[in-house]
């Protein structure tokens, strides 16, 4: 930790230099053509994978590079362009794998062309369609080729995204992108000039070109695997004797957290600077020898202390291991977070604050190749605060002049892509550029919007008042001028009878109602009441009440419901509660693995409620712990799971509620009422049939079977006595258990096993989607087109694919409008791959079946009330709350609503074109229903009010005015009793009513 002893100039000097030999007799990594096959992970890279192997990937790791183009833009140009810098650059076609249980990155081969798809828009609905693909996610180990999208604005006025996931490079990378991508769209745009050599230069290489090979990121990693052992421990014993004590920051939380908070995670506030404040902070720290960032780091100290209160300060920063003229031209990760720890203590003036910190920042700079990651596992639970927040939780850094894709010929302007949820809970940022402000970005979760608005003129202050007073004054004073008013601290909680975790509970944006009890003789309980299906999970719940409340205050589990019991006074009624068993200890084969994995991985014995971090686990481990408990017990459990667990009680409460789930699941699919016609071998009760041979004759592929689609789909196909192949993961095949079925173990990531599957059977139903993930479902559809060489193939297709209609009624195979979502765009592009290849090369028919929301009797349908469009109607009237609808003609539109299908319509329409292909698109429709009389029919299977005004406004998820043809398959979607529009909502809002009618 830094002191008040002043280091002299001199001093500071020293260590500069001997930071610079130290650079210059480290060996740069060098392509070495000796190296081929698979490499290992740099360390940084490891941190991005261990991220996406315990949940974190998404969009927060997503790297958008937008820019707007003003003026000719030759769009085949610029995918040549692309494809070149994809064979040039192996790291922009590396995926991610494992070999011998450790990870590792593999080169694909180089792609002949890139797909760079246009798409006409408005610009201002360029931010939405910008952000959706920015949203989708990359899928490591099929490869992180970059995406490209184009907006068409005018015929010169374009702009271009370059979607990039971040283990594939960094800031400076993007940087050499930029610039080699201009080089090489000129090339392919005007290759004859582009190939002549300027006046005076060599003509061997022309000075617009890149580097012929530039260095290579495997062979950096390679280099950094085999130096990793040098100085490391010292690194490591360095920092953990820099950092014990350390603690973070205290940021105040929200009282109340916004309501838009899913919708805006990431708040931010920008305050401009006069255009003379930056001259000063570079005057300021040439007179005390430091750089602009060290002065614009010392104020954030200066604005977080002053804010904050507290004295001993942690900042981070981003490092970097580019080093070297060897690393010029490399694309890559080359970054690592450096914990700055600074003693603000004593009013010092803001010269002795920044001669702390920059002797912090050389200290740092010292051991920056120690990676965060290893620093905090070995830190462990000390890493963390007292109530859970991460000791990096607040960052700084300077911003310069945004990188921009500037193309020959074209005006080009910087594009703000935002990508979901802040990787800090607050940022600095002193923006260097002609219009320089002070910006501060925070987590909407972490920090009140007041407070954040604080911290912001603070820090805008702070830096004003170096450029016009003295550095020697102290900071009480220099920041006299940006006082405000702060909220309390995170812990000065409303004061009410409440206990802190209710309060915290009631406070969450996604949840409408909550209660915690502590029942006499067993541990505190929570229950709470979720806004609509799709939000956090009680794990999840237990993780956000540990980040923000002492262990002792932290409900030992979180329990979900539809509706809190109340007594006729309004007030919780504890006797309806449901309960959980308090031992003292848990037993039973669940408990006696997780001990045993806990004692194996972490090299002790743990007590039932020992916590994982303090027993010395870290990321790492809780991968291997969760991936040995799945194997050993064949339960789902995911890396994520321990570390929101945390204790052996607790993992072991969640393996008995997924092994509950499962006996479930394989009671009801046991007892199944037998149908004439099924066959199949027999196998004990609850355990399904696992393949060993061919399938029979006949046999369907089902994928999907899990599901609740899919759940239809085999009741329907064994109604017919139809034999089944059921693909579905080892952990879930007890969900697909049946006389008739059999099990092949795997997933839409596993493409070979999806081609073996497909080759096996006889006809293919094609029911499964991530959802999420567009490029795992494309690459699964084009593993099964290829292996598919016989039989009918029909495809669950949906209505997004048709995007926005311009009219009102949508014939079966209209084309698709945009703008289209990103999981209607992925169906789009799976059903022109299905369509292109059927009757070709034996094989049979194909039938895109397009459908709306799927309602039915089943667990995983009854989600399809509770979110997105008629989740707004369902939780209004849940709550009691007033709602505004769509009225007829608003819009120009003269029907609002929703179309549906019943599951078991669907099924059988599905099914149905086994023996009838539709050889085309077809669309399974039910019914559609007004948003005013789903609202109806809904309050009144609720039993409650229903308060709804018609309004000229018109909600976005609200906004639907289409009526979708369904002629090809009307017959088979002719309802049968029980399938009306009242009798499924009921059997979806009461689950008693969880039956099917019987058939005749």
């Amino acid at each position: 930790m830094a002191t008040d002893r002043p280091a002299a100039p001199a001093f500071q000097e020293e260590l500069l230099r001997r930071a610079r030999e130290r650079a210059a007799a480290r060996p740069a990594a060098r392509p070495d053509s000796a190296d081929r096959g698979p490499a290992p992970l740099s360390r940084a890279q490891h941190r991005m994978w261990l991220m996406d192997r315990l949940g974190h990937d998404g969009a927060s790791y997503s790297v958008p590079f937008a820019t707007r183009l003003r003026g000719p833009l030759d769009v085949d140009a610029l995918a040549s362009a692309l494809t070149e810098l994809v064979r040039r650059h192996e790291i922009l076609r590396t995926r991610y794998v494992e070999r011998d249980g450790e990870p590792c990155q593999e080169v694909l081969p180089a792609p002949g062309s890139f797909a760079v798809p246009v798409v006409p828009a408005d610009p201002a609905d360029a931010p939405a369609l910008l952000g959706a693909e920015a949203g989708r996610r990359f899928d490591l180990s099929a490869g992180t080729v970059p995406r490209a999208l184009v907006l068409r604005h005018a015929p010169q006025d374009h702009t271009v995204l370059l979607t990039f996931h971040h283990i594939s490079l960094d800031g400076p990378s993007l940087e050499i992108v930029a610039e080699e991508l201009a080089a090489l769209y000129e090339t392919a745009a005007h290759p004859r000039a582009a190939s002549a050599p300027a006046p005076g230069s060599d003509p061997a290489q022309p000075p617009s070109q890149p580097q012929a090979r530039p260095p290579q990121y495997a062979d950096f990693a390679r280099h950094e695997h085999r130096a990793a052992a040098d100085g490391l421990d010292a690194g490591l014993r360095h920092w953990h004797a820099l950092l014990e004590g350390a603690a973070p920051p205290r940021l105040p939380g929200p009282t109340h957290p916004p309501t838009d908070l899913t919708a805006r995670p990431t708040g931010s506030h920008t305050t401009p600077l006069s255009p003379e404040v930056p001259a000063a902070l570079r005057e300021l720290g040439r007179r005390h020898h430091a750089t602009p960032f060290t002065v614009a780091l010392t104020a954030a100290f200066a604005a977080l202390h002053r804010c904050t209160g507290q004295d001993d300060l942690v900042i981070g920063i981003a490092g970097t291991h580019r080093r070297g003229t060897a690393m010029r031209g490399l694309v890559g990760l080359c970054v690592n977070t450096l914990p700055l720890r600074v003693d603000t203590s004593g009013d010092p003036s803001f010269s002795t604050l920044l001669t702390r910190v920059r002797a912090a920042l050389l200290d740092a700079q010292q051991h920056a190749d120690v990676p965060f990651d290893r620093i905090v596992d070995r830190i462990g639970a000390a890493a963390r605060g007292a109530d859970g927040t991460s000791l990096v939780r607040v960052t700084a850094d300077v911003l310069g002049i945004p990188t921009t894709l500037r193309l020959p010929g074209t005006d080009a302007e910087y594009v703000e892509v935002g990508v979901g949820e802040a990787k800090f809970d607050l940022s600095f940022g002193l923006v260097d550029t002609d219009r320089p402000a002070a910006l501060v970005q925070y987590r909407r979760a972490a920090l009140d919007e007041e407070a954040a608005t604080a911290f912001g003129a603070t820090y805008a202050a702070v830096l004003t008042a170096l450029g016009a007073a003295t550095d020697d004054l102290p900071l009480s004073h220099l920041t006299k001028g940006a006082d405000a008013q702060f909220p309390p601290q995170i812990g000065a909680l409303p004061e009410d009878d409440a206990h802190p975790a209710e309060r915290l509970l009631r406070c969450h944006p996604d949840l409408s109602d909550a209660t915690v009890v502590s029942p006499a003789g067993g541990p505190l309980l929570a229950y709470a009441v979720l806004r609509e299906i799709g939000g956090p999970s009680p794990a999840e719940l237990r993780a956000h009440l540990r980040d923000r409340l002492a262990p002792g205050l932290v409900p030992a589990a979180v329990t979900l419901l539809d509706v809190l019991p109340r007594s006729a006074d309004g007030t919780v009624d504890p006797a309806h509660l449901p309960g959980l068993p308090a031992l003292p200890a848990p037993e039973g084969p669940h408990a006696d693995a997780v001990r045993e994995g806990f004692a194996a991985l972490l090299g002790r014995t743990p007590g039932p409620d020992d916590d994982f971090f303090a027993l010395g686990g870290h990321s790492l481990v809780a991968v291997q712990l969760a991936e040995r408990l799945r194997r050993a017990l064949t339960l789902p459990l995911t890396g994520l799971d321990i570390m929101q667990a945390r204790t052996p009680r607790a993992v072991s409460a969640l393996l008995d509620a997924r092994a509950a789930e499962r006996a479930a699941a394989s009671l009801r699919a046991a007892t199944r009422p037998g149908q004439p016609g099924r066959t199949g071998r027999s196998t004990p009760a609850g355990q399904p049939a696992l393949r060993t041979g061919r399938a029979r004759n006949g046999t369907v592929l089902v994928t999907g079977g899990t599901g609740g689609v899919g759940s239809f789909l085999l009741q329907e196909l064994a109604a017919q006595g139809r034999p089944v192949l059921a693909l579905a993961r080892p952990e879930s095949a007890h969900l697909v258990a049946a006389d008739g079925v059999e099990v092949v173990e795997g997933d839409l990531t596993d493409l070979d096993g999806l081609r073996k599957a497909v080759q096996d059977a006889d006809a293919v139903i094609h029911a499964a989607c991530t959802f999420t993930r567009p490029e795992v479902d494309m690459a699964a559809m084009d593993a099964m087109v290829d292996a598919w060489s016989r039989g009918p193939f029909v495809f669950v297709s949906s209505v997004d694919v048709y995007g926005h209609p311009v009219g009102g009624q949508v014939a079966e195979e209209s084309p698709s409008h945009e703008p289209l979502s990103p999981y209607g765009r992925a169906k789009a592009d799976c059903e022109a791959r299905l369509l292109r290849a059927a009757g070709t090369a034996g094989r049979g028919g194909a039938s895109a079946v397009r459908s709306p929301l799927v309602w039915g009797p089943h667990d995983r349908l009854r989600d399809q009330l509770r979110w997105g469009a008629t989740g707004v109607l369902y939780q209004a009237i849940s709550e009691g709350r007033p709602l505004a609808v769509p009225r007829p003609g608003a819009g120009g539109h003269a029907w609002y609503g929703a179309a549906w299908v019943h599951a078991a319509a669907l099924a059988r329409a599905v099914v149905s074109c086994l023996d009838a292909p539709v050889h085309g698109v077809a669309n399974a429709i039910s019914g559609h229903v007004t948003w005013h009389d789903l609202g109806t029919e809904l309050s009144q299977l609720l039993g409650a009010t229903a308060d709804f005004k018609e309004s000229d406004e018109i909600h976005p998820d609200l906004d639907h005015h289409w009526h979708y043809h369904s002629d090809r398959l009307a017959r088979p979607l002719r309802p049968l009793p029980g399938e009306d529009l009242r009798s499924v909502l009921a059997s979806m809002i009461n689950p008693s009513l969880d039956r099917q009618p019987g058939r005749t």
